[in-house]
């Protein structure tokens, strides 16, 4: 895992594709945006985990999940 300090407004670039910027830092919370391309989808890890478990019990691929609503 490579660990990067960033200050707020500072961006991390992934693969000329990505980019995380911290947009605000309150006590012990980090608020984030990420920019990707459209076919990259990006989720809360929490999220991620409900739709691998939600395509084991369908058999379906992960690739087309079935939206979620969520509070991000």
């Amino acid at each position: 895992m490579l660990v990067l300090s960033r200050q707020k407004d500072e961006r991390i670039v992934i693969d000329n594709r990505i980019v995380i910027t911290v947009v605000d830092i309150r006590g012990d919370k980090v608020r984030l945006g990420i920019e990707a391309p459209p076919e990259i989808s990006v989720h809360r890890q929490e999220i991620q985990e409900l739709l691998q478990q939600r395509a084991a019990e369908t058999g379906d691929s992960l690739s087309s999940p079935t939206p979620i609503p969520t509070n991000s």
